[in-house]
């Protein structure tokens, strides 16, 4: 079973990205990765709450899904907007702000076993005030919340 560590990825100005290669089909993985409903699963952020999450379970792109949130011990909700998905490979979404949140897999086989790298990525550079993602530290914060959603991915692949 291979289970590599998370790792940086340059993704780009205004882009956090973090990478992690599970054993697991893509489609095991999208599974869980594509649908809003079990985003409370793998949240290793902290504020994806497991209720009032609404929209489709297999979103196409224009879809929208409304999901709880919590944030300094504050709940509100969000409906972020589906703008890319295929199926088993890649889904992103838009939040109201404009930042997007985005997932690509791809699925190869390492000495017999399939596996699939595993990227999330919080692009802030669609962002309509990005200036205050750096000021109040969110770049860094959801840094540490993709670092641990994808911890929380690959110990469910282990």
């Amino acid at each position: 079973m291979t289970v590599s560590a998370i790792i940086s990825v340059d993704a780009g100005a205004r882009r956090v990205a973090r990478r992690v290669v599970v054993t697991a089909p893509a489609a095991d993985v999208f599974a869980l990765v594509g649908d809003p409903h079990r985003h409370p699963e793998l949240d290793g952020s902290g504020t994806v709450r497991d209720v009032d999450v609404k929209g489709p379970h297999h979103p196409a792109v224009g879809d929208k899904f409304t999901v709880g949130m919590k944030q300094y011990g504050l709940p509100y909700k969000i409906v972020s907007t589906v703008t890319e998905f295929r199926d088993g490979s890649v889904i992103e979404w838009q939040h109201p702000l404009g930042h997007r949140w985005r997932w690509d897999l791809v699925e190869s086989n390492e000495g017999g076993a399939t596996v699939t790298e595993v990227t999330e990525t919080f692009d802030y550079s669609t962002a309509k005030v990005p200036l205050m993602i750096t000021a109040f530290g969110y770049d860094k914060k959801n840094a540490d919340g993709i670092t641990a959603t994808l911890q929380r991915l690959a110990d469910r692949f282990a």
